[in-house]
């Protein structure tokens, strides 16, 4: 015998022990131990030896017992399934740690009572395959025939001592039922470890009364049976424990057999269930497939056996019974989990998109198409397609309402903040108009208001683009809808889908008429839908009711998103006890608008309303393509009408708003240089830039031209009605009167230093940070606004400009944009432009013009005008004082308005007349009506005198020479005249003798002031003239 199978037979640690073992020793200890051990180990049973006596029968199988009840198991042992000699060389090797002290290994050796199968074929065979399983099970079984054969010979090669055994009992129950009394035994010293031994040990020795023994067959003690019922009731329960599975072996191993064979036979009816539900749990459609068609192929097939049975009224055998029986277990479990799958697939089919894929095997497919298969291949009661259809439908209907209620109400959450917010000052709206871009410009400012009107607009576009963007919005989601439907009701998309267990599902793939014209009616209802909240939102008042913010739905996976529209969602946490109320009526213009900002201006909101009926008109135009709108023509005159109001009513607040824009234009001028044009200001082009940003902003508004631009639209977009035509007409002339009226008063109105800061926002605020050469381009860019003259000055120049260039441009782009020909209108613009031209000239003109004639006037009044000697040489200071008056002028004009000079420097001075030429030219024409009344005063002159009128007038005629026109040749002719009539024939004859001599001193007199008067003087070259004009 082997060291290895010595120490396990004896229970011993190892092979070579030190000393015996005390755990042996422990069940052969007397019963008289002291009692104090009695707590230092479990209490043992009187029948100690019954519960050794398992161990002592299966020394060589199994294990055996220690002090503390727990198994002394075999250190190892071979595979059971034959793969392998050593049972813990295959657990080391799947990494699995073995501790005796938890009795963990015992439950991986067959000969252990603590064996577990699960455990063991789970962590020693989990990667072990069925062709490996099979050869195991066939060891298993060949192994068990082997000991059965081993028993069978035990039992043979002991039937004698079993004999004898038999004949001893027969003698023992003789003798017991013979004697019934048993005489009193003397006492023996000798004293037996047997535990039956110790009552007859220390006893008296007087003679104890005889009395009958419990074991005699008698009545009286149950003939035997009274004391020994509750030993041998014990003693059954041991055996039943120890014997009976080694008795009841033979029946339990037929049983076994019968039923391997019976699985081995129907392996694959019994594994079907468990390879259906790993395919449900890995979501392996075509697995799910094969399994299932598997299964109900089997089901028909018993079921058919029983067919047979019952109408040939026969009995079914024992083969044909197992066979019906397995599959009815099986079909329990493969229906019940198809059951589920479909309620599964069912849920997920309802919550599917219409634009999801999934990745298979074949590649990316439709998520509603991959589980319509799927109930198809299964088989259900309901149409799939349709139900899916009808899902969708209910879905994006209950999306667009709870998606547009709520947004109309966080739209008008943050109009009423507007509206209760500060009205904003006239010079802060001014600031937002000098933002629009100029004709040809490519740069284009990101604001054109304040950031909490731009937020409500970007608010209102992005409302409109999420329901009405066929991209990425719910009017997308409805075409989508409608194209899948749509291919289902042509039959396409069915080719795909799968015809089911023998065909039961192809009455699914065509939908009824009644389902597609319930599917049409369905498209109907959400485009009306989606209209009717963009309508409301165009053609309604404000909302009053804004509580639904106060219980959002949240969302899930069977109800559509409740996501608002808001840059930042925590606006909309509103506490009840500080809810925006609506703002009291002021009767504002924006009031009765739901779209349209509280104190927002006109440049703004055209260019986003243009925006907001590009995006209506072409979702209108999308939606009247479907077919179910196209064939029905209130649909489609509905769409219409919505494209129309909201276009109505957009035009009606944008000309309201450019209205009062228009009002605060005069606040654009700025008295600062125009950067290309330095005889103007900035006004002319920021008033131009204005009005062509409404202009083109009002023409995209009006036509909506881009919505029809992509091909295959419908033309939903009508023209615009001539009345709107006539508002916008009107409202664009009434602008330039406005701007022009703020034009004369900017000119004509005396500002003080106190209103400065109030009245121009010429000077932009400096900082210490600014540079000397942006202080040096701010300083020439500035001009003095305090002086009238100045102002006047600038403003008759940007007058001059519009009158030739801007205004045209304004009203020919008019004339363009909307097919129209202003021709009353322009002439009337030109009419008022020229009468507040005269108005500003001569309320420029008129203080000097009365100062020269005051000066000319009390100067040929005086009494030392005639002079004191008969060949006057010198001219009077008068002229002088006139001529000073006019180099003052001359200068004021050039340094205000540099063109001028060049204009009034060319070779004929009268085409074109520039400001300055125009100022001086008049004024001359002036200081001649002046002389003319100051010697018409003087009732004669003398020779002398006549000289010296003579000198004066012609020193003033050549001197402003550049700027003699034939009205004042005409009155200096007539001045010549009057002294005609006022002197004698002698002084006449004698001024004609000294003519020439008149002539020499004007000469001298003229080189002497050239320097004084050389801005008078016409250059010697035109080459240096300026491009610029006035």
């Amino acid at each position: 015998m082997a060291d290895l199978d010595v120490a396990s037979h004896y229970n011993l640690p190892d092979e070579f022990p030190d000393e015996w073992p005390a755990a042996l020793d422990e069940a052969d200890q007397p019963e008289e131990e002291p009692i104090q051990r009695a707590d230092s180990r479990p209490r043992k049973s009187r029948y100690i030896a019954l519960e050794r006596s398992p161990s002592d029968w299966r020394s060589n199988f199994g294990p055996r017992r220690g002090k503390d009840g727990r198994e002394n198991a075999q250190k190892d042992e071979p595979d059971p399934l034959g793969t392998s000699d050593s049972v813990l060389r295959i657990l080391k090797q799947r990494g699995i740690p073995l501790e005796e002290e938890n009795g963990k290994r015992s439950r991986f050796l067959l000969s252990s009572t603590s064996f577990s199968p699960a455990l063991f074929l789970s962590q020693a065979h989990h990667t072990a395959s069925i062709e490996s399983l099979t050869s195991g099970l066939d060891n298993l079984s060949h192994s068990i025939d082997q000991k059965s054969a081993s028993l069978k010979v035990l039992v043979e090669a002991n039937f004698e001592r079993f004999v004898r055994a038999k004949a001893t009992i027969d003698s023992v129950y003789t003798e017991m039922r013979n004697q019934g009394v048993e005489k009193q035994p003397g006492l023996g010293p000798r004293r037996s470890g047997h535990f039956r031994s110790y009552s007859g040990q220390q006893r008296s020795v007087s003679p104890a009364p005889v009395v009958a023994k419990k074991t005699a067959l008698v009545k009286e003690s149950e003939y035997g049976m009274k004391g020994i019922r509750g030993p041998l009731v014990e003693a059954s329960v041991k055996a039943e424990e120890v014997w009976g599975p080694a008795l009841g072996g033979r029946e339990r191993e037929q049983m076994l057999k019968s039923v391997v064979e019976t699985m081995e036979k129907n392996r694959d009816v019994y594994e079907i269930g468990s390879h259906l539900a790993k395919s449900i749990q890995q979501r392996d459609y075509e697995a799910v497939f094969e399994q299932y068609t598997k299964a109900r192929t089997l089901a028909n097939q018993a079921k058919d056996i029983a067919n047979r049975a019952s109408s040939s009224r026969g009995q079914l055998n024992d083969t044909e019974t197992h066979t019906i029986l397995a599959m009815g277990r099986m079909w329990l479990d493969v229906d019940q989990q198809i059951h589920d799958f479909k309620r599964e697939l069912w849920k997920r089919l309802a919550d599917a998109p219409t634009t999801s894929t999934t990745s298979t095997a074949l590649g990316p497919v439709e998520e509603h198409m991959e589980l319509i298969g799927a109930l198809l291949e299964l088989g259900v009661e309901d149409n799939p397609i349709q139900i899916w259809l009808q899902s969708r439908f209910e879905f994006l209907k209950a999306k667009i309402a709870g998606f547009s209620e709520r947004c109309k109400v966080e739209i008008e959450i943050l109009r009423r903040r507007l509206a209760g917010g500060e009205k904003p000052t006239a010079q802060a709206t001014v600031s937002y108009l000098r933002l629009a871009p100029r004709e040809g410009s490519t740069e284009n400012p990101e604001r054109f208001d304040t950031d909490q009107v731009i937020e409500l607009w970007e608010c209102i576009q992005t409302f409109l683009n999420r329901i009405l963007s066929s991209q990425n919005g719910l009017l997308g989601e409805v075409l989508d809808f409608w194209e899948v439907a749509q291919s289902f009701i042509d039959g396409n998309r069915q080719r795909l889908l799968p015809a089911g267990f023998e065909g039961e599902s192809r009455k699914h793939h065509r939908l009824s008429t009644e389902s597609i014209k319930q599917l049409e009616r369905g498209v109907v209802e959400l485009v009306n839908l989606i209209r009717d909240n963009v309508l409301l939102l165009f053609a309604e008042p404000p909302i009053e009711d804004v509580s639904i913010l106060f219980s959002p739905v949240p969302p899930s996976p069977s109800t559509p998103e409740s996501r608002g529209i808001t840059p930042t969602e925590s606006r909309f946490k509103l506490d009840p006890k500080n809810l925006p109320f609506p703002p009291p009526k002021r009767g504002e213009h924006w009031e009765e608008y739901a779209f349209w900002p509280p104190y927002s201006n006109s440049l703004s909101g055209v260019h986003y309303l243009s925006k907001f009926l590009i995006i209506v008109g072409t979702a209108a135009s999308e939606m009247a393509a479907l077919r179910p709108v196209g064939g029905s023509g209130k649909t489609y005159d509905l769409l219409k009408t919505l494209v129309s109001v909201a276009r109505d009513r957009c035009a009606r607040v944008a000309c309201a708003a450019w209205s009062k824009d228009a009002e605060v234009c005069k606040l654009l001028e700025d008295w600062t240089r125009d950067s290309e044009k330095r005889d103007l200001t900035k006004m002319p082009g920021f008033f131009v830039a204005f009005e062509g940003a409404i202009l083109s902003g009002m023409q995209k508004l009006l036509y909506i031209s881009e919505a029809m631009a992509k091909p295959g639209t419908v033309d939903v977009v009508t023209q615009p009605p001539a009345k709107l035509l006539q508002m916008v007409r009107a409202q664009f002339v009434s602008s330039v009167y406005k701007a022009l009226s703020g034009l004369v008063e900017n000119a004509e109105r005396l500002t003080t230093a106190e209103e400065e800061n109030e009245w121009i926002i010429a000077r932009p605020a400096l900082t210490s940070q600014v540079t000397d050469a942006a202080m040096s381009i701010l300083s020439a860019d500035s001009v003095d606004s305090l002086n009238r003259n100045v102002r006047i000055l600038l403003t008759l120049s940007n007058l001059k400009a519009l009158q030739a260039d801007y205004v045209p441009q304004l009203i020919s782009n008019f004339e363009t944009s909307f097919s129209v020909k202003l021709t009353e209108e322009a002439k009337t613009v030109r009419d008022v432009l020229s009468q507040i031209e005269d108005r500003l000239f001569q309320s420029y003109v008129n203080p000097t013009t009365a100062l020269l004639d005051k000066t000319i006037s009390a100067g040929i009044a005086s009494p030392d005008w005639e002079p004191s000697t008969e060949r006057p040489e010198q001219v009077r200071p008068y002229v002088y004082n006139a001529m000073l008056t006019m180099v003052l002028v001359h200068t004021e004009i050039s340094t205000t308005i540099p063109s001028s000079v060049s204009i009034a420097s060319r070779t004929s001075p009268n085409a074109p007349f520039s400001l300055l030429a125009t100022v001086l030219t008049h004024l001359l024409s002036k200081i001649s009506s002046s002389l003319l009344a100051a010697f018409r005063a003087r009732s004669s002159f003398s020779l002398a005198a006549l000289m010296q009128a003579t000198l004066d007038t012609e020193f003033i005629a050549q001197t402003l020479a550049l700027y003699a026109t034939e009205e004042a040749s005409n009155v200096q002719s007539q001045i010549y005249v009057e002294l005609d009539r006022r002197t004698t024939n002698e002084a006449r004859t004698k001024l004609q003798a000294e003519l020439g001599e008149m002539r020499v001193v004007l000469k001298k007199l003229r080189d002497r002031t050239k320097g004084e008067f050389a801005c008078f003087k016409k250059p010697r070259s035109a080459g240096g003239s300026s491009k610029s004009s006035a």
